[in-house]
């Protein structure tokens, strides 16, 4: 048929209702159940406040906070910038362990923002609580993720788990506040709430280590090093604002950390890195004379091959860092370790969502170089 007849054919067939995409978009959740919002919880559960037994992630939880799952205490506010303050009441890097033999794990919680998701990480990252349970080999291994559709969630997380009273790892939001957070099981069922571990692994760092743009909480590379080394781990990323601030490390180093890794260059320019590391080193080493301090320089964005101006800022910040490293070392500060960047994200441009943000396969990348680095430096 000439094309002078189709185009008329089309619009007639079109504007006669013949043909709509309205009626014909699916309903995906009807054609996969798994895609759909969670399940609602069960209306007769025996329901669990965690902030009764604690929540790893809280630094210094002996002080005072706006809000329970906030990240620093409040005496932050006035001390650290506004930026730092109001990122750092994401809940990012909390993580909440129990032991439980119920047959369903619900949940019920309220994130403090409205907007649960970004244009490029999705709202089981920004919003969502991850579960995760060891096996029976005492291996962590993923269980399911909430899918928040609103700030207030209770839902049931998972049903028809195997038999047996087993540890869980809950964490906690990456890019969104808890304002309460409690889990539901079977009445009948047994639950044991665990303590917050202590000696965590401190990660200060920008909004790759704040968890940008992992597709849920725990795999983020700070959590899957902590389920890896078994350890408890305290997430200082912020979004932007990792920028080797003085005010942070005076935060820094009144924990008593198993080991400190710093990892802002990706919000700092070379002269700031020269300025501002070995201070901050000094700073640390100060209080803590001994604690392993590992320094990390900046992934490389995965299209720098192809923006010049790009790679040589990467090569620069990566020459100032190592130059400050150096100069600690020659000035006898001991137990520094170094991490290089140029393949943190892999070599393959495949790392990252944005070419800056790592997505999954990156941060499992960035683990697989990190988790050497820190079992030497922690004597695993």
């Amino acid at each position: 048929m000439p094309k002078s007849l189709a185009y008329p054919l089309v619009i007639a067939w079109v504007l006669s209702g013949s043909w709509s995409l309205a009626q014909k978009a699916p309903d995906v959740a009807k054609l996969d159940p798994a895609m759909a919002v969670n399940k609602g919880a069960d209306s007769n559960l025996d329901w669990y406040d965690v902030t009764t037994w604690g929540v790893e992630g809280r630094i210094l939880p002996e002080q005072d906070r706006a809000l329970w799952f906030d990240r620093l205490p409040s005496s932050a506010k006035s001390k650290v910038t506004s930026n730092v303050w109001n990122l750092s009441r994401d809940s990012a890097g909390m993580m909440v362990r129990f032991k439980s033999d119920s047959a369903a794990i619900s949940v019920h919680y309220k994130v403090r923002k409205s907007n649960l998701a970004m244009p490029h990480m999705a709202a089981t990252g920004v919003s969502g609580i991850d579960l995760y349970a060891r096996d029976t080999d005492n291996k962590w291994k993923w269980v399911q993720v909430t899918k928040p559709a609103t700030q207030e969630v209770q839902a049931e997380i998972i049903s028809g788990l195997a038999p047996g009273f087993r540890e869980y790892a809950a964490y906690l939001p990456l890019y969104n506040g808890i304002e309460f957070l409690k889990f539901g099981v079977a009445k009948g069922s047994k639950i044991e709430g665990l303590a917050p571990r202590e000696k965590p692994i401190v990660f200060y760092g920008t909004s790759i280590t704040h968890g940008a743009c992992a597709s849920r909480p725990g795999l983020v590379h700070t959590n899957i090093l902590g389920r890896r080394l078994d350890m408890p781990i305290v997430n200082l990323g912020f979004s932007g604002n990792g920028r080797m601030d003085q005010a942070v490390g005076d935060y820094l180093v009144q924990v008593d950390a198993a080991a400190y890794v710093i990892d802002c260059l990706p919000n700092m320019q070379p002269a700031d890195v020269t300025a501002k590391c070995i201070p901050l080193v000094k700073q640390i080493r100060a209080t803590r004379p001994t604690t392993p301090i590992l320094l990390v320089e900046d992934r490389r964005f995965t299209n720098d091959w192809i923006t010049p101006a790009k790679h040589e800022f990467h090569t620069k910040n990566h020459a100032a860092l190592r130059a400050a490293f150096d100069s600690l070392t020659q000035q006898g500060v001991g137990n520094l370790h170094y991490i290089e960047g140029d393949h943190l994200y892999g070599d393959d441009t495949e790392g990252a969502t944005d070419a800056s943000h790592a997505n999954d396969l990156g941060f499992m990348r960035q683990a697989n170089i990190f988790e050497p680095v820190l079992k030497q430096a922690l004597g695993l």
